[in-house]
């Protein structure tokens, strides 16, 4: 198999980290880099918590890059309350010696942009680092193979607004121009957003009982995970009455490495960056105002298809196995 190479561009953040250990267990995927924005945590906690990720799953050959530690405009507001004061669920894990950090998450996107055409990216957090390229150097932005956001809403309520989800709640204005780009540049009319938004995200649950499975089946790296979730168990059950936790990113990065686990439409998206609506994403579902499309906005997804594919990749479960308990607890509307 011929894996794709990547950049995780991203805000780790409990549900980053996830995601980067799915990426890196996929064959389909060539990890090449991992860039930091602050979003969920500031970068410098972020670059920390790349750096656990990667030690535990035996890559720190990856380089990890310090990325904006700011929103374009708008004043910076973390995610801690969600993710813990480290990021990882206050779960203490030591900062690994042999990780290979660097600055400039912009200026290493430019040399590898400017360069090369067969490189995507997998955003998982706020897209101010996408944006700055943009500005800097709109060739080498217009050069990325394919863009994977996860960010926004469609039908589904925010995380953090009534009509927003964080990561563009967190810098609107990034996510505007970064939009606005894929409807407006000649160099970009063959290319789409993929908006892995909280429509999809909402369905892929990582439940106590998928828990204890994983647990089982991986001892090492299960405790790990559930080392890092217990805090984010917690944030669910108090903010949405979720009994588990939400795994937005990782979805990001399965959908990449298997496009049939999601469905969804193209159309024109906006993002609101004023008033009480800002962070919003406004998907012309009927083509009101007729403007060239931006963005492919997912809206299906298949439960349990991403679960099996989270527990095989991740933990190494066996498939037959793995479906077989899948089963037992997926019900109801996790499966519709």
């Amino acid at each position: 198999m011929n894996a794709q190479k990547v950049i995780l561009d991203c805000d780790p953040g409990i549900d980053d980290s996830l995601a980067i250990m799915l990426a890196l267990s996929c064959p389909e995927i060539d990890v090449v880099g991992i860039t930091i924005v602050c979003g969920n945590v500031p970068v410098s906690k972020g670059v920390q918590n790349a750096c656990k990720v990667l030690d535990w799953m035996g890559r720190t050959d990856i380089p990890v890059y310090k990325g904006e530690e700011k929103p374009l405009v708008r004043p910076y507001v973390d995610a801690m309350d969600t993710h813990g004061k480290d990021g990882l669920g206050q779960s203490g894990f030591p900062v690994p010696s042999g990780c290979t950090v660097k600055d400039n998450a912009v200026a290493y996107l430019e040399s590898v942009f400017t360069t090369q055409k067969d490189v995507s990216v997998i955003a998982l957090g706020p897209l101010t680092n996408l944006e700055r390229l943009l500005e800097r150097n709109r060739a080498a932005f217009c050069n990325i193979r394919e863009l994977i956001s996860m960010g926004g809403t469609y039908k589904s309520h925010g995380n953090c607004s009534p009509v927003a989800e964080y990561n563009y709640w967190c810098d609107p204005d990034a996510a505007a121009h970064v939009y606005t780009a894929f409807s407006s540049l000649p160099e970009l009319k063959d290319k789409f957003i993929h908006m892995v938004g909280l429509d999809v995200t909402r369905k892929i649950v990582l439940t106590p009982n998928i828990l204890e499975y994983m647990k089982n089946v991986n001892p090492s790296l299960g405790q790990k995970i559930e080392a890092i979730t217990r805090f984010y168990f917690d944030f669910h059950w108090k903010q949405e009455g979720v009994i588990g936790c939400v795994l937005n990113d990782p979805l990001a990065v399965a959908y990449f490495a298997d496009r049939s686990l999601c469905h969804g439409f193209t159309t024109y998206t906006a993002v609101e960056t004023t008033g009480i609506s800002y962070g919003q994403t406004l998907c012309d579902a009927f083509q009101i105002w007729n403007q060239l499309h931006n963005s492919k906005v997912l809206t299906q997804v298949d439960t349990k298809k991403f679960m099996m594919l989270f527990l095989c990749r991740v933990l190494g479960a066996q498939p037959d196995q793995a479906s077989k308990v899948l089963d037992q607890i997926l019900v109801g509307e996790v499966l519709a």
